[in-house]
């Protein structure tokens, strides 16, 4: 069961068919197996679109990483379809580069960096 706040935003994204720049990803729970539905702002990528696990710059990585580390299968929501995808997460100049877009076109994801030690992790989710 998504948080009250989460469920709000996954409300109205399904009751309005999407929102540009936003979707509701669903992982499998790593250690219950149970499904967790999350929005998130997502981003174009080569294969697919990527996310970031930033948990606006909190010491820990959000629950959903922890998720697809576990189970990379996932569902996709973007407003006007629903897919598997398979979540991957990037490193080393793959990692950097995508954070490094995602910075540029909004200084947000940087300043969310800036807050923690960790670094954040960037995710592709491809079309199964």
């Amino acid at each position: 069961m998504p948080n009250p706040y989460n469920k709000q935003i996954i409300d109205e994204f399904r009751a309005g068919r999407g929102q540009a720049g936003l979707i509701l990803l669903t992982t499998r729970g790593a250690r219950t197996g149970a499904q967790h539905t999350t929005p998130l702002a997502c981003r174009p990528y080569e294969s697919g679109i990527v996310v970031i696990a930033s948990a606006a710059g909190a010491p820990k990585n959000p629950d959903w990483f922890h998720n697809v580390l576990a189970d990379p299968r996932v569902r996709v929501e973007d407003g006007t379809r629903s897919y598997d995808a398979v979540a991957t997460p990037l490193a080393g100049a793959d990692r950097d580069r995508a954070f490094a877009e995602a910075a540029a076109d909004d200084p947000g994801w940087a300043d969310y960096q800036t807050k923690t030690t960790r670094i954040i992790p960037v995710v592709v989710l491809t079309p199964a």
